[in-house]
């Protein structure tokens, strides 16, 4: 079986920023099969425009209502900024 570990990264791009006062929300694309992930509360000191490169990591979870995966966004030095279930 082919699980996916959290430790695995998927190379993502990002799409867009909302800019809030204490928060920003980040949609990013991963690369390869081009699916989309919206992060709501990314810290506003983070440095992040679209075009960005980012890290996805996913894990599976279970019995959490109907969310199947936890989603974390990773910087290039491994620094989570949020994490979603999906």
């Amino acid at each position: 079986m082919n699980e996916i570990r959290e430790v695995d990264r998927f190379k993502c791009k990002v799409i867009n920023v909302i800019k809030n006062l204490a928060w920003k929300g980040v949609t990013v694309e991963e690369i390869d099969t081009k699916g989309r992930v919206y992060f709501g509360r990314v810290s506003g000191e983070t440095e992040i425009n679209p075009g960005d490169i980012f890290y996805l990591g996913v894990k599976p979870i279970y019995e959490i209502e109907d969310k199947t995966m936890r989603v974390t966004l990773y910087d290039a030095e491994d620094k989570q900024l949020d994490w979603t279930l999906v």
